[in-house]
């Protein structure tokens, strides 16, 4: 009697060279089924490159990867019943309306007109599109589309569903509709593999998270597993008015030996720590000052702090020039 893989995703050893680039080099994943698993990284880390590999849309050019349990290479077919793909730009058709291009794709994947139309229907009507039905792709909000782009990939349930960078450019309330979705796909029983730049997103949906930078995981885990690996609190601070940054910048830089960073807003600062009792003593030295604080906190890291210590920068630092691999792509 057969028995349902473990893994959803396995690669060992995973490579793909553009020219002089290995923009995947030595990708080693397990994914478990049942759950969201998110891969966060830089621009260029690799991460559209290993959904292309892993989807068949793209030969490795060296490793292994396997979904559930059927060999990219040697099983594409078995593979390709199982995924569906939602890619960073949408597949559908501005031409068509919202209910022909689901209608389309249930028609293209073997169904009857009257199966497409029922299963389009339900979605359409599930994705809270119901009112734009019979209106043309073009004239749908950025988060319509993406909504409906979804829909289409899931018109046939996939086993495994790879969402590339699925809410980018999307508004707040656009993206929580996309989380809800991405949620609701999972307890239906879909595994999801999701790449986002927007850490709170992973931080809302991912299950587990691998960090990969220059083609490889550099760190891998539950949120908190990651949050706690740098063995350190986080000390964050907010002052009154931001013409004391500098000089509590100083005094704590000095007091607590540790870099204190200054934050996005220019009233606060951070600052990664292990001694609270220094920490305490340090704050009742600035008390002492003409710096006066608003408020402060301590706790552990952030997975912002998380991203910036393994890859040397912050997420909304990432660089936006295109890679050999995105050239290629």
């Amino acid at each position: 009697m057969s028995t349902q893989p473990t893994w959803a995703i396995e690669t060992s050893g995973l490579v793909k060279v553009y020219g002089r680039t290995r923009a995947v080099d030595g990708l080693d994943l397990k994914v478990p089924a049942g759950l969201v698993y998110g891969i966060l990284g830089p621009n260029g880390a690799g991460k559209s490159t290993t959904i292309r590999m892993l989807a068949t849309l793209l030969r490795p050019d060296g490793g292994t990867a396997r979904i559930f349990g059927h060999d990219v290479l040697g099983e594409p077919d078995s593979v390709r019943r199982r995924i569906s793909v939602t890619g960073q730009y949408a597949s559908v058709d501005e031409g068509l309306t919202g209910l022909e291009n689901l209608v389309l794709m249930g028609r293209l994947q073997g169904y009857s007109w009257a199966r497409a139309r029922a299963r389009a229907t339900e979605l359409i009507d599930g994705f809270g599109l119901g009112d734009a039905r019979d209106r043309l792709l073009r004239t749908y909000s950025g988060g319509m589309r993406r909504r409906l782009d979804i829909a289409a990939s899931i018109v046939v349930t996939p086993d495994l569903l790879f969402l590339d960078e699925p809410t980018t450019g999307l508004d707040p309330r656009s993206r929580t509709q996309v989380w809800d979705i991405v949620r609701a796909l999972v307890e239906a029983g879909t595994t999801v593999l999701l790449t986002t730049q927007y850490l709170d997103e992973a931080d809302q949906l991912a299950d587990r998270i691998a960090v990969i930078d220059q083609g490889r995981v550099i760190a891998e885990g539950t949120t908190g597993e990651l949050k706690s690996s740098l063995g350190s609190d986080v000390l964050r601070l907010r002052l009154q008015d931001a013409r004391w940054r500098p000089e509590a910048e100083r005094f704590l830089s000095a007091e607590l030996g540790v870099t204190v960073h200054p934050g996005s807003d220019p009233t606060t600062l951070t600052a990664r720590v292990t001694d609270t009792q220094a920490v305490m003593r340090a704050l009742a030295g600035l008390s002492r000052t003409a710096v006066e604080v608003r408020d402060f906190s301590l706790g552990q890291s952030s997975l912002d702090e998380v991203f910036l210590a393994l890859t040397g920068h912050k997420a909304d630092d990432q660089h936006t020039g295109k890679t050999s691999e995105e050239e290629a792509a």
